[in-house]
């Protein structure tokens, strides 16, 4: 979908915020606005404003396939939510995590601009996934694939790439990068797949570095502090930081 099929000027910022703050009032509803008392009646209206929103701000012509998508980021976003709440120990409640929690928005975020990505709309899936960087300091690709549930702890720091793919059950902690081996070939890499696969049911704790697109981190594996890989990893294996081995290398 080429630019100007979309929209006539360069997207409004505020209007494509407004627009998702609507897609995240219908996601869970009454947590960031007053609730209808008619369920049924709230999941309409706000349907039909989300539709004119998006017709508006985003793209005219693809309004209805982006409405089609709500019910399955609604599921998605849930199943994370669950997911987040199991896996803290120090979240009060679910409220507390839909309302507060940064690495939660970066996900609704980005579950909402992958949507409108896989569209084809331009511009649009970066900019709210910027925004929602520069709020959480979680930085997540639009483009990338990434199952549900997923975690995310703290969050900081985390840089997520493009082509990177992410299994169900994964968490991953602040300062994680899931990132290209190299960039030395520039635009010549813009088809070809730079970023990792993480399988299902994987742990990648702060400071991990795991880079390039041949590297796959199978099921059940669990990735140390600060380790930087640029292999695959087998099946149900924990990657651990080792000193002798970076003297090694270094050496």
């Amino acid at each position: 979908m080429k630019s100007e099929t979309c929209f006539e000027t360069f997207p409004r910022k505020k209007k494509i915020l407004k627009f998702v703050d609507e897609v995240r009032n219908y996601l869970f509803p009454g947590y960031f606005e007053k609730l209808f008392i008619n369920k049924e009646i709230y999941s309409k209206r706000k349907l039909k404003l989300i539709k004119k929103l998006y017709k508006k701000s985003v793209c005219k012509y693809t309004s209805d396939d982006f409405v089609k998508e709500l019910d399955r980021i609604k599921e998605e976003m849930h199943k994370d939510l669950d997911f987040f709440f199991e896996s803290d120990p120090a979240s009060e409640s679910k409220d507390e995590i839909v309302i507060t929690y940064p690495g939660f928005l970066a996900i609704m975020y980005y579950r909402i601009a992958h949507v409108i990505y896989g569209l084809g709309v331009p511009y649009v899936p970066r900019l709210i996934t910027e925004t929602a960087h520069s709020e959480t300091g979680i930085d997540i690709h639009p483009g990338c694939k990434i199952g549900s549930p997923f975690f995310i702890d703290h969050g900081t720091g985390i840089v997520i790439g493009q082509t990177s793919e992410i299994g169900n059950f994964v968490k991953i902690y602040h300062g994680v990068t899931l990132g290209a081996l190299s960039l030395k070939e520039g635009r010549d890499l813009s088809t070809k797949k730079r970023h990792p696969t993480i399988k299902n049911n994987v742990t990648i704790y702060s400071g991990a570095s795991i880079l390039g697109g041949e590297t796959v981190i199978e099921e059940n594996s669990v990735i140390g502090s600060n380790v930087f890989i640029v292999n695959s990893v087998v099946k149900g294996t924990k990657v651990v930081y080792s000193q002798d081995l970076i003297n090694k290398f270094i050496n």
